[in-house]
């Protein structure tokens, strides 16, 4: 789901220059999720390889991480580990919605709407362990480095930009400004072109900084007043949030109250309104389940074991590897003159 703070936040357009030399952590899975969703045929079916293997997140991993490092960036992938318990109902709700959308999606085929089709396809996209594992070997081969997070990846993401070892984490979430990270930078991760949606037009992407100083500053807030009022929207631990509370008004209900605690024990907010004790959930955020057990090397990419596992074992087309490729190496020899930036 993701949190959207709206007006909230403060945004400063960015080109993919000005991030050149910056290390920057993705969340892997939900690049992953949007590459599936993303990168399919005309009926919405994904790409596979002769093998019937899904190879749509490959796809979009090789090309547009080759895309971002021609830019001199230095990327990092986060995989999630296990969920936190209290996700569940997001958890289930999406699956709901994946259910759903599958049915749908059989039902449009039948009748041969397939831009119908096509459009339900995305919502029923899954990962599975061995699509993750073929995702960790690529990045490998690619030389990127990649960490794996005992829960939530953009949890710990947002810690690695916290301790400074990253320059910041790139989401279109705002759940990573909740978890401390100093810098968020969005629209890079898939791709320089949106959708609208139930609409056939498409809005160009800029990339944007938003720093969390700036949002505490401008709103006069604390983080974990920022906290509060994610609750009273809804995040992934509270999916509904409050009946009719948005960004400003979950801002002025905690400019005038000072916190959540207050709303609750004057009675303003039901706490009935919570599925998880509030105080919980913002304990997810200020004190997630991360680790400092990971080691950040880029390397040169190993064009002929990419070739290999890429061409040579599930069809891609190997011209178009080979230039990706060459624009990521031109930039490694040109821009990455040191390849460790620290360890741990």
């Amino acid at each position: 789901m993701g949190i959207d703070l709206g007006d909230l936040v403060v945004k400063t357009p960015l080109t993919f220059e000005q991030l050149s030399g910056k290390s920057i952590a993705i969340d892997a899975y939900n690049t992953l999720y949007q590459f599936l969703a993303i990168i399919r045929g005309p009926s919405g079916e994904p790409l596979k390889d002769r093998a019937g293997r899904i190879t749509s997140h490959l796809s979009g991993l090789l090309y547009r991480s080759c895309a971002l490092m021609s830019y001199g960036i230095r990327l990092v992938y986060v995989f999630d580990g296990k969920p936190p318990t209290e996700k569940e109902m997001e958890i289930k709700r999406r699956m709901k919605i994946k259910e759903e959308a599958a049915v749908r999606y059989e039902e449009a085929l039948k009748v041969g709407d397939f831009e119908t089709a096509r459009k339900y396809a995305q919502a029923t996209a899954v990962l599975k362990d061995e699509m993750v594992g073929d995702a960790k070997k690529l990045i490998s081969l690619l030389g990127i480095p990649w960490v794996q997070a005992p829960s939530e990846g953009e949890a710990q993401a947002s810690h690695m930009a916290f301790k400074g070892h990253v320059w910041a984490v790139a989401s279109q979430d705002h759940d990573c400004l909740l978890f401390g990270a100093p810098r968020l930078v969005r629209n890079i991760a898939v791709t320089g072109r949106r959708k609208l949606p139930g609409r056939k037009l498409y809005v160009e992407l800029q990339p944007e900084l938003i720093e969390l100083e700036k949002v505490l500053k401008a709103n006069m807030l604390t983080r974990e007043q920022l906290i509060d009022i994610a609750i009273l929207i809804g995040t992934d631990y509270n999916p509904d949030g409050v009946k009719g509370v948005g960004p400003k008004k979950g801002l002025k209900l905690i400019k005038e109250y000072g916190s959540l605690k207050a709303l609750l024990n004057e009675q303003v907010i039901d706490s009935s309104s919570f599925p998880v004790d509030p105080e919980i959930i913002k304990k997810k955020f200020l004190n997630p389940d991360v680790t400092s057990d990971y080691e950040l090397v880029w390397e040169e990419p190993k064009v002929s074991e990419v070739l290999k596992f890429l061409c040579y074992e599930r069809d891609f087309s190997e011209s178009r590897v080979k230039n990706a490729l060459d624009q990521a190496i031109k930039a490694f020899k040109e821009r990455y003159r040191q390849k460790r930036l620290f360890s741990i």
